[in-house]
């Protein structure tokens, strides 16, 4: 991300593993990130920061609402 530090309630993903999740602030040198629409937060280092384009995080909306639709 150009060694900018994306904005709390901005979006970013996680490089490491392609996750994108929405910035919930900073802990310990890490930026705390939630998955889109909710749930367990994790750290990642801001150098393993990516920009998450509008098409992927709808995308991941998406996907969460299919998944959470199917559950019985």
């Amino acid at each position: 991300m150009s060694g900018e530090t994306p904005a709390i309630g901005g979006y970013a993903v996680d490089v490491r593993d392609g996750r994108i999740g929405e910035v919930m602030g900073r802990e310990g040198g890490y930026v705390q990130l939630r998955p889109v629409g909710g749930g367990r937060e994790w750290g990642c280092p801001p150098g393993e920061l990516g920009e998450a384009a509008p098409g992927e995080v709808l995308r991941e909306r998406v996907r969460r609402l299919n998944r959470e639709a199917r559950l019985p």
